[in-house]
């Protein structure tokens, strides 16, 4: 599999929200397609990245969305705090980083943007559970329609399918897994991007965008403050997802770390929930089946 050659046009706006939180003010960074002002434009989309410890960059296919269905519609990146261009807080203790937090930001980049009332989202990976965590949490009265793209319903799910698949993997590169970054950065990094190609982006050379994301994650000067914050330990929401109440699609590959057993629960629990599943993706269908994902979406977005 090879990387397609479309790219999404130039971004048409980008900048930084302020966000004070706990007294203190920080910057998100954030990314435009689009015009959030355009007369008779169908409701702006935000694109939330997943980790916690990523960036937009590996999610901007989603930019086809701009163009994607009957009317333009504005498509929004952004970075989250700790993360990317956004401001960073290296010296923060754990506790400070929290799901809450997070929705915090999320929430203050919406009204920072003037688009609060109305907006579809999509959450990729943690960016799904986030999403989910916002709906049940508090329940914002201007989103319309949600997608969760490949995340699990609870961490221990996909705590068990990543170590069922790293199974798969000669024993150096499972050794190398487990034994984490701490102990040699270099090397887990060269092994967990061996089970990436397999069940997180199997189109290979990577694409740029991919890289970003990752050198970002786990370059050499990387700020790993948040990846090692602990924000997801025992977390669940699968107990609470009778309580979203916007419509939902569910999204997975068939050969994605969110197997069909790690996100079925959004599709079972939340009412009237969607799902679709890429046979011939992995974690990264927007980029794997570019276009029939973006149909996927445009067309649930419309509906």
């Amino acid at each position: 599999m090879t990387s397609p050659s479309t790219h999404p046009a130039p971004a048409t706006h980008e900048g930084r929200a302020p966000f004070t939180y706990d007294g203190a003010t920080y910057e998100t960074y954030y990314k435009v397609f689009g015009d959030l002002r355009a007369p008779h434009a169908a409701p702006p989309v935000l694109v939330a990245h997943g980790g916690p410890g990523m960036t937009h960059d590996y999610l901007l296919p989603h930019a086809d969305l701009a163009a994607a269905g009957a009317h333009p519609r504005a498509v929004v990146f952004y970075d989250q705090i700790g993360n990317g261009r956004s401001s960073r807080r290296p010296d923060a203790p754990k506790a400070f980083w929290t799901v809450d937090l997070f929705l915090d930001e999320l929430e203050s980049l919406l009204a920072h943007l003037g688009v609060a009332d109305g907006f579809d989202m999509v959450g990729h990976s943690w960016g799904g559970m986030m999403a989910s965590e916002l709906v049940v949490r508090r329940h914002p009265k201007g989103l319309r329609r949600l997608v969760i793209a490949d995340s699990p319903a609870s961490v221990a799910l996909w705590g068990q399918s990543f170590m069922q698949l790293l199974g798969e993997f000669p024993e150096e590169v499972q050794a190398t897994v487990k034994a984490g970054e701490e102990k040699d950065l270099k090397a887990y990094r060269e092994a967990v991007f061996k089970v990436y190609a397999v069940y997180g982006l199997r189109i290979q050379p990577f694409p740029q965008e991919f890289l970003t994301t990752l050198e970002y994650r786990y370059g050499d000067d990387a700020d790993r403050t948040v990846p090692n914050a602990g924000i997801l330990s025992g977390w669940t929401v699968i107990d609470r997802l009778k309580d979203v109440d916007v419509p939902t699609l569910v999204i997975n590959g068939a050969f994605d770390i969110a197997q069909d057993w790690v996100v079925e629960a959004y599709h079972k629990n939340i009412p009237g929930a969607k799902w679709v599943k890429f046979e011939n993706s992995s974690h990264l269908p927007c980029w794997e089946e570019r276009e029939e994902y973006m149909k996927t979406i445009a067309s649930f977005l419309e509906a």
